[in-house]
């Protein structure tokens, strides 16, 4: 058994547990060094299975819940343990105890979280989730069930400055979403998701908090811009 994950804080309101993984708190081996939480990416299975338990009680969960992300944005709700693992990239719930995870590696990870409705979700925003709109799409989910004072939180992820882009992806991304234009810090067209994110969240009447650190840009979190074969962080949240 690991020892306690250190998780960056989520800053969500009580009654909630929740916050973000870096690479610290894991035994993995290169390319996979840290705490790779992807079984998707040729880690040793049985490393990967280590992480996630330890993860789960880092948080007091009774079981950890993650999703077979597609780029896509298909919202699940989750009632308990899953007999399949769900194919969505936005996982809702309202069972206490049960801790979703969301896994990415540059990727924007987005925790949501109504205490009070007893509601929480993870959503995976990268480039074609933000034009897809999962974000929009989980907070309808969570208000569909009830929620009305929703707060939103995003981990570390890669910046606009980082982001490099073809000018015709940049300008498709921009004509949907208008706050993920940037350009690199090397003056070349750029996507900034985060930025996109937070537009979508505040035109949707969610606050929302970033953990503003830039996976390509610091080596104690996984980059897949940077490394291409690499591990995979996370963004839990769990009703307690």
């Amino acid at each position: 058994m690991l020892s306690t994950v250190p998780l960056l804080d989520a800053a969500l309101p009580g009654g909630v547990q929740a916050g973000f993984t870096t690479r610290a708190g894991g035994r993995g081996s290169a390319p996979y060094d840290g705490l790779n939480l992807g079984d998707h990416v040729g880690d040793d299975p049985a490393a990967v299975a280590v992480h996630r338990e330890a993860l789960r009680a880092a948080v007091g969960a009774d079981a950890l819940v993650v999703a077979r992300q597609v780029h896509g944005a298909d919202v699940v709700r989750v009632t308990g343990v899953p007999a399949e693992v769900p194919v969505a990239d936005a996982l809702v719930t309202d069972v206490p105890g049960l801790a979703l995870a969301v896994l990415v590696a540059d990727c924007v990870p987005v925790l949501l979280a109504d205490a009070r409705a007893g509601l929480v979700a993870v959503a995976h925003a990268g480039r074609p989730g933000l034009v897809a709109g999962v974000v929009p799409a989980v907070v309808a989910a969570l208000r569909d069930l009830g929620a009305r004072d929703l707060t939103a939180a995003l981990g570390p992820s890669i910046c606009g400055a980082c982001y490099e882009v073809p000018p015709a992806m940049a300008d498709d991304v921009a004509a949907r979403v208008p706050a993920a234009r940037s350009t690199t810090s090397w003056g070349t067209s750029a996507v900034d998701v985060p930025a996109g994110v937070l537009a979508q969240l505040t035109e949707a009447g969610v606050p929302a908090a970033r953990v503003s650190r830039c996976t390509a840009e610091r080596d104690d979190l996984f980059s897949y811009r940077r490394e291409g074969r690499t591990g995979r962080s996370a963004g839990v949240v769990v009703l307690r």
